[in-house]
Parts: C-alpha cells; sequence; structure tokens
C-alpha cells in the first residue's frame, strides 16, 4: 500500500512537472509542427521496442539504495515508490515512459496529463503485484523473459492505442 502511494506521488509529480514544461512548449510551437515531431518519436520507439532498431534511452544505471528499507514500514516503502514512480533511480528497460513523457511535453493537454500519470503510476504497481500473485520462486521472471520480446510489443501497442484514443479524443 505505501509503495503504490509512493509510485502515484512521484509519478503524479513528474506528470506535473512535464505539463508545466508542455504547457509553454504547446503555446509556442504549433500543433502542426508538435505532431509530426511526436510521430517519429513514437515510431522511433515502437522500433526499438520491437527490437529493429537499437537506441539509447536517458536512465539512471543505478538502483534504489537498500538503506531506504530502515525508514520503517511506512516511510521506507513510500520512498522506495516515489523514486521508482519519477524513474529518476532506475534502470529503464523500456522506452515507454520516455514516450509518455514525450506525449505530455508536445501534444497532451494539462488535464491529460495528471491521467497519465495515475496511469504511470498504476502499471508501474501492476508489475510487482502480479510478480507477487504468481509465485513465491521466481517463476514469473522466467515466465517474462521466455515472451519478452511479445510483451514488449503488446505493450508499446497498447501505449500507442491509448495515447492515440486520447489524442482523438481531445
Amino acid at each position: 500500500m505505501s509503495f503504490g502511494l509512493g509510485l502515484q506521488i512521484g509519478a503524479v509529480l513528474v506528470a506535473l512537472v512535464a505539463a508545466v514544461i508542455g504547457a509553454v512548449v504547446q503555446v509556442f510551437l504549433p500543433l502542426w509542427i508538435r505532431l509530426p515531431v511526436f510521430g517519429v518519436l513514437a515510431i522511433s520507439v515502437v522500433l526499438r521496442e520491437l527490437g529493429l532498431i537499437k537506441l539509447p534511452v536517458p536512465e539512471n544505471r543505478r538502483l534504489v539504495p537498500e538503506d531506504v528499507q530502515k525508514r520503517g514500514r511506512v516511510w521506507g516503502p513510500v520512498q522506495f515508490g516515489f523514486e521508482m514512480g519519477t524513474g529518476m533511480r532506475t534502470y529503464s528497460p523500456s522506452a515507454q515512459p520516455h514516450l509518455a513523457l514525450l506525449a505530455i511535453v508536445l501534444v497532451v493537454p494539462f488535464a491529460g496529463s495528471l491521467a497519465m500519470g495515475v496511469g504511470f503510476g498504476a502499471a508501474r504497481l501492476l508489475m510487482p503485484v502480479i510478480n507477487n500473485a504468481y509465485s513465491d520462486d521466481g517463476a514469473w521472471g522466467d515466465a517474462w523473459a521466455a515472451h519478452a520480446r511479445l510483451l514488449a510489443a503488446l505493450t508499446c501497442f497498447s501505449t500507442m492505442a491509448a495515447l492515440t484514443a486520447g489524442l482523438i479524443a481531445w
């Protein structure tokens, strides 16, 4: 519970900061410029996720420190979740969070940014919840690894579908 709260706080904070930056970008650059730029970036992410191109993504190549656990049963998980939710202190195996951030800056209206932050936090929470529910022996990690390429493609296309639906609705 505390971990999930931290995830939500971190993800929504990043979405808010990106939304403020995006508000400035969206005022000064017309949609006819922003939309194609976002489209090229989105296609690049899809190709990367499918393994068709190599594209490095910004990431902080270190884990959340273990001393977070010493902060107690409430604040330790909140801090851990916050740091995972911001993405500022973790590895980034996928470019999809970067795509969501670019969408917020380039094309998503301010209110949609908050929804994206909540959605990112919830999706990030889903992974450890599924892992814990699957088994105690690490079999979930093996199952994920065995189907990693297919799962990357499915999650990528789901992300793109959600972004497209949101933009059409807007």
